[in-house]
């Protein structure tokens, strides 16, 4: 025998020996989890975001008997926190915190995405959405949503709307908005929330979609008129607020969402197991009542359902981009 046919079996006889070693240290699914798992969250603590996955990793932590550690990785606007979650070990012990963000205006907004919100990733479950609360500065002469669109239609241009951030759930809303109702309103972008929230309150700007806890406090002191909520239905914890639909914008639905997803790749076993827990989670009385107390809308979705639901608002958001011919970069 010659060397090189030494050598090759040498190889051979090394790769089968590491075969019992390398089936020893796969996970028994039985078991699964084992450790700790890490849930990267692509925005500060504090937010919305980031309370929806303490929330639901607590519940998960309690009847997994591992801990659920939250990873906060904020910046380009979700990319970063969706990067590094993608680039992780495809084990079971890493799941992100996916949104209409990072996984809906994301893919169709920017040309050097970090990650494919497809390919690298497994769905696991749809956990909420949260509809956005449509208000204007009370000196606007808009009850309801038919009285908007017309006031829009008069003086296409005139009025204009806030949002923390172009790109963001806020913008895209009143994009959709716009549309669909064959209106033009002019968009004030700001960085975050708060600045936003400061000018609407003073007038400067008159219109904003946006979370509904941030605006209720300033409609219930008179600072701000509520006109619609833009989910499916009413929310329990506003019930009097119409939707934007049934005020008379047949079509038109959007919000936020909160969905769990994993590493492409990690085994189905994991994936089916996280997916059990947050569909119980999610059904239950204790959190159900939490969320909406928050005017969110509790889910649970299927691996499959939340897989389909990604591609589709991809799509329909590429649609209302593409429309509107909105650029970040």
């Amino acid at each position: 025998m010659n060397a090189s046919k030494i050598h090759a079996l040498c190889c051979v006889t090394a790769i089968v020996a590491a075969l019992p070693s390398v089936a020893a240290a796969a996970e028994d699914p039985a078991k699964y989890p084992s450790k700790a798992i890490r849930w990267v969250v692509p925005f500060p603590p504090g937010g919305g975001n980031d309370t929806i996955a303490r929330l639901v990793g607590q519940q998960m932590a309690a009847s997994l008997g591992q801990q659920v550690l939250i990873d906060n990785r904020p910046g380009a606007a979700g990319a970063l926190g969706a990067q590094v979650a993608a680039t992780a070990p495809a084990d079971g012990y890493t799941i992100f915190l996916a949104g209409v963000g990072s996984h809906g205006l994301n893919p169709n907004l920017r040309k050097k995405l970090p990650y494919d919100a497809v390919k690298d990733f497994d769905a696991i479950s749809l956990i909420a959405s949260a509809p956005l609360l449509v208000v204007v500065h009370p000196s606007l002469p808009v009850k309801s949503v038919k009285e908007l669109i017309a006031l829009a239609k008069a003086k296409p241009g005139v009025i204009n709307y806030a949002s923390n951030g172009t790109g963001g759930s806020s913008h895209m809303a009143v994009e959709l908005f716009d549309m669909i109702a064959g209106t033009k309103m002019t968009h004030v972008p700001y960085k975050g929330l708060a600045p936003a929230l400061t000018d609407l309150m003073s007038g400067e700007v008159q219109v904003m979609f946006s979370s509904a806890v941030a605006m209720l406090p300033q409609v219930k002191a008179g600072r701000l008129r509520a006109v619609a909520m833009t989910g499916a239905k009413r929310s329990a914890a506003i019930p009097d607020i119409p939707t934007v639909a049934e005020a008379g914008l047949k079509g038109y639905e959007t919000g936020s969402w909160y969905g769990a997803v994993a590493p492409a790749g990690t085994p189905k076993y994991a994936i089916d197991k996280l997916a059990a827990e947050i569909i119980r989670i999610t059904k239950s009385p204790a959190i159900t009542n939490k969320l909406v107390e928050e005017a969110v809308i509790p889910v649970g979705s299927t691996p499959a359902e939340f897989g389909a639901y990604i591609k589709s608002e991809i799509a329909r958001w590429g649609k209302v981009i593409k429309s509107g011919g909105i650029k970040v970069e």
